[in-house]
């Protein structure tokens, strides 16, 4: 190998480990059309788990994808905003499912679909709930939500001596009420919270059953949802903004670059159909007036009257 290949050999060797994990980095990266919410809020640890990837560390804005399977650590709490401004609040030891997202402003085929598989999650439900369908699944019961703000209880099934889920009911930060419907997994309806503060307990029952009982929130649990709704609010305020941000960037209206124009036209560009025309600043000089300066410096050029051959 000659001294100048074995040069641009070795220089492309050592090279090569920092495109690669340029590579890496830009794969690992998905497409932000893909992206349908943020992390708002984090305190502590949280962490996705995408495909058959190992679980993830989560950190403030990251990005969140469908199918995304969202996991909080002891004493962390997380805050997720989706497109539409809806947020998710999770705290410690809490495990939840983008099922499916689907926002488009103006769009009648607005859904969303969350599972809690288990903990507690405080939910504000934004625009999707107002314009589509917006679900919420636990392992007993499926709650379709219109507008609203609610906190879901689901024990953990694997501990010993495992509570009933419940279901919360709570204001808006305006004070509006929505409203929560119930339905068993087999999409049969069990009832409805129409109450600020009010609340079912799932049950199971004879055959297998289950059943929406209402119950009145203890006020040592309602003061601990309390804590659980302030926060849910406060990463809401957080994540509306990143949520706004978001659809100012992918909107139609995104800014061109300076050099170009609709249909890719460039500016002042009189050889281009439909260009603007524009009058040449800096003419070239007449062939006329540079023959009479060639006629001066040659003494044996025809004179001015006569024709140059």
């Amino acid at each position: 190998m000659q001294r100048r290949e074995f040069i641009i050999f070795f220089a492309g060797a050592a090279a090569w480990p920092q495109v690669a994990r340029a590579q890496n980095k830009a794969n690992k990266n998905q497409d932000t059309d893909d992206q349908v919410g943020q992390v708002a809020t984090l305190q502590g640890i949280a962490t996705v788990t995408r495909g058959t990837a190992a679980p993830s560390t989560l950190k403030v804005s990251d990005a969140i994808y469908k199918k995304d399977v969202l996991q909080t650590g002891a004493n962390a709490a997380l805050g997720v905003t989706f497109d539409d401004e809806t947020t998710l609040s999770l705290t410690a030891n809490a495990r939840i499912v983008v099922d499916e997202f689907i926002y488009e402003e103006g769009g009648n085929g607005n859904t969303a679909a969350f599972n809690i598989a288990r903990g507690t999650v405080a939910f504000v439900a934004s625009l999707v709930a107002k314009t589509g369908d917006m679900t919420i699944s636990t392992p007993t019961a499926t709650l379709g939500i219109r507008g609203t703000t609610g906190v879901v209880d689901v024990p953990d099934s694997t501990a010993a001596g495992a509570g009933e889920a419940k279901i919360k009911l709570y204001p808006d930060a305006d004070g509006r009420v929505g409203q929560i419907n119930v339905f068993n997994r087999r999409g049969e309806r069990l009832g409805a919270l129409t109450q600020g503060s009010s609340a079912f307990a799932i049950r199971p029952g004879a055959g297998g059953r289950i059943a929406a009982i209402p119950f009145q929130i203890p006020p040592q649990e309602a003061a601990r949802d309390r804590g659980v709704v302030q926060r849910l609010f406060a990463s809401h305020n957080v994540g509306r903004q990143m949520a706004i941000q978001r659809r100012q960037l992918r909107g139609p209206n995104r800014q061109r670059p300076n050099n170009l124009r609709p249909n890719n036209q460039r500016p002042n560009n009189p050889q281009q159909p439909g260009g603007p025309q524009q009058q040449n600043r800096n003419p070239a000089p007449q062939r006329d007036g540079l023959r009479e300066k060639l006629r001066k410096l040659n003494p044996f050029a025809p004179k001015k009257n006569e024709p140059i051959r």
